[in-house]
């Protein structure tokens, strides 16, 4: 199962930075938001629950690398200052902006889910609780984000209130960029949370009927 989750998280990682046509420039808000939920939310978590616990996996190499709320406040950081007006403009107009935002996007949402699943099952133990919390920090931070770009009355990026090179209307493609952002960001790093949780949950009853 898990060899099969790395090469699949791969392709979706592929597909989505092959979402443009062009291969490399967005062509709307919410297809540049459509492409930053499948990394960190689809392709991140694949490929991390593929490595974790492997040969690949980094966390057994440099265990204090990995320590899960560091890694979601630098992902907050991350995200937020990328949704900025100035920098979303730069990643419209500049493939080396597109290219810098996307791999940092890669990177930090690793981080967050690698922190929270890497390891051995005894190494997710004794972090789990902070697993648990950075992986509902995200989730919440992304819920947050995702509500103040649906629920704005004007468009927030300069390139969408000109005309961005879609058929929806600038507000209307913003606000569905939101809800995209809302609901992927949102819901798959609380599933993240709830799946690390009941995992916590089963490795405490299997020590309690052992002892």
């Amino acid at each position: 199962m898990r060899a099969a989750l790395l090469p699949l998280g791969l392709l979706v990682l592929a597909a989505c930075w092959l979402i443009s046509p062009m291969g490399l420039l967005p062509p709307s808000f919410s297809l540049h938001m459509t492409m930053h939920m499948g990394v960190v939310a689809l392709a991140a978590p694949l490929i991390a629950f593929g490595v974790a616990g492997g040969k690949l996996d980094p966390v057994g190499k440099a265990p204090r690398l990995f320590a899960p709320i560091p890694a979601s406040v630098v992902e907050l950081i991350v995200v937020w200052t990328w949704h900025a007006p100035a920098l979303h403009e730069a990643t419209q107009h500049s493939a080396a902006a597109l290219v810098l935002e996307q791999g940092s996007f890669l990177v930090s949402s690793l981080w967050v889910w690698l922190s929270a699943f890497g390891g051995t099952m005894r190494e997710r133990s004794e972090r789990g609780a902070a697993g648990v919390v950075a992986l509902l920090l995200t989730s919440m931070h992304m819920t947050l984000l995702g509500a103040l770009l649906a629920l704005p009355p004007r468009p927030l990026y300069a390139h969408s209130a000109h005309g961005a090179r879609t058929s929806l209307a600038p507000l209307t493609d913003q606000h569905l960029g939101g809800a995209i952002m809302l609901l992927g960001g949102g819901v798959s790093y609380l599933l993240g949370g709830l799946l690390l949780t009941a995992e916590l949950l089963r490795s405490a009853r299997t020590a309690r009927e052992q002892s």
